[in-house]
């Protein structure tokens, strides 16, 4: 099961004691927030809420701050806010995806009733909060499957789309691309009725417009990718695809978790978990470059394979007693300034029941070159646990990636301190720096401490986050922490 609304609480290095931060000072707001209740707390779809603004020009924030609302609101780099703007969502209506492109931020809103469902996108003026008009950007009818959206990373162009299904399988999707100013550039349909049997597509969009559609076919042995172009006159569909699964040793190896992601290059990455279809056993991880320029290449990492050996290595780094790999998810995918990918997993599982803890433990990182050849291999403990009621959302792990480094945030107790705890990573030979206690104080308590959905890089020395200081305090705080 997938982690969706985590608190932001990052990774947490076995090795070596925290050491003090360098020379941080920080800032601090009051923040009002209202904990979300979703319907699926596994599959939320606004895990960050926080968006930094080019230039130093900020930030912004979709707070949820009562039953029926949301705000947005757009702070300087000092905390101080400028204007904050509230957006209703009645009834039968839930917030689908929060974006900010050049001039305006989107909240995107999934409306169902017995007439049917739709996705309008409200817009907010970046330079004064004024709201724009809403548009509808796809309707579909009460039945069918939940309507999605597709933004590209710049936040600049945004897709919308509506799928047809027969006995539960999915033959097709018709999709709208719309710019900045919601103005419809394309309308298109996605073809799968020769695809057979395959996995729900996952849509992804560049900032040029261009649209990937990833599937996972073939008994779920096989990650494919078609691309359609960003201009309207243009149909061609290429597509590119590579066995991921088969029979190995004698064993039946399926896809397990998967990840596609549109990184700063413009172009598509994946990574694959597999594992033995019939035991359940964890087999290895596949990492995947999808180049459609000139003839279209698929460039293929070499195979992390979970072996004796690396088990071995994760005994070592967690000082746990020998066990199948197991509950291992795949969490992000990063790519450092020299186009070095790194593919972060973590171990994470509940005790037992929707009332037991849940924990979230060891790192599993893997760097490769630019050509996507062998790079490292980490395995990074910690051991985080939260009340089932804040699950995803107080525990687990932020990351980002700056020059040839990769920063990581977690929220845990340490040497007795509950803090937010800063690791570099160099993403050249995975090398990885000491923890470095933030000092802002978390509460360690069964009450909310920290909200991770909130935790942002401005740059590579200050993050943002939202967090209850002390045992004592029930507000939550806004807080920039400066890193020298």
């Amino acid at each position: 099961m997938r982690h969706p609304l985590l608190l932001v609480v990052f990774l947490v290095l076995l090795a070596g004691a925290p050491q003090a931060a360098r020379a941080q000072n920080g800032k601090s707001a009051p923040f009002s927030y209202l904990p979300e209740q979703g319907e699926d707390r596994y599959n939320q779809r606004v895990p960050r809420k926080s968006l930094p603004l080019p230039g130093g020009a900020g930030f912004v924030i979709l707070a949820h701050q009562s039953a029926g609302g949301y705000a947005v609101e757009r702070y300087d780099t000092d905390l101080k806010r400028l204007w904050s703007t509230a957006v209703p969502v009645a009834a039968g209506e839930t917030v689908e995806a929060f974006s900010r492109g050049p001039a305006q931020v989107w909240v995107v809103i999934h409306h169902a009733d017995d007439a049917g469902q739709n996705l309008s996108v409200q817009p907010v003026s970046l330079d004064g909060g004024q709201f724009g008009p809403r548009k509808v950007v796809v309707t579909a009818l009460p039945r069918e499957r939940r309507p999605g959206v597709a933004v590209s990373p710049d936040g600049a162009r945004l897709l919308a789309f509506r799928y047809f299904t027969r006995n539960q399988q999915v033959k097709s999707m018709q999709g709208v691309l719309y710019d900045q100013n919601l103005s419809q550039t394309i309308a298109r349909t996605y073809d799968f009725r020769d695809q057979g049997d395959f996995f729900s597509p996952t849509v992804h969009l560049a900032n040029d417009g261009t649209q990937f559609v990833a599937l996972i076919g073939s008994g779920m042995k096989q990650l494919s990718v078609r691309r359609y172009a960003a201009v309207a006159a243009d149909n061609t569909v290429r597509a590119l695809s590579l066995p991921a699964g088969g029979t190995f040793e004698g064993r039946p190896i399926t896809i397990r978790d998967a990840r596609f992601q549109v990184l700063a290059d413009g172009r598509l990455y994946a990574a694959a978990l597999c594992a033995d279809y019939q035991t359940g056993a964890y087999y290895s991880l596949k990492a995947v470059r999808f180049d459609f320029g000139g003839a279209g290449d698929v460039k293929i990492a070499p195979e992390v394979r979970f072996t004796p050996a690396y088990l071995a290595k994760l005994t070592e780094a967690t000082g746990a007693a020998p066990t199948p790999l197991q509950d291992l998810y795949l969490a992000e995918l990063l790519l450092t300034e020299e186009r070095r990918l790194v593919v972060i997993a973590e171990k994470h599982y509940e005790e037992g029941g929707p009332t037991l803890p849940v924990h979230a433990r060891e790192l599993h990182l893997v760097g490769y070159n630019e050509f996507m050849g062998q790079g490292w291999q980490t395995i990074l403990a910690k051991d985080q646990v939260a009340p089932a009621v804040d699950a995803y959302t107080g525990i687990g792990f932020r990351a980002a990636a700056f020059g040839s480094n990769v920063q990581l945030l977690t929220l845990e107790t340490l040497d007795k301190k509950s803090d937010l705890y800063l690791r570099t990573i160099n993403g050249v030979t995975g090398a990885i720096g000491a923890p470095q206690r933030l000092r802002i104080s978390v509460a360690a308590d069964q009450e909310l401490a920290y909200v991770k959905d909130f935790t942002t890089w401005l740059d590579a020395k200050n993050i943002v986050g939202v967090t209850r200081p002390s045992k004592k305090s029930a507000a939550l705080r806004l807080n920039k922490i400066s890193i020298k």
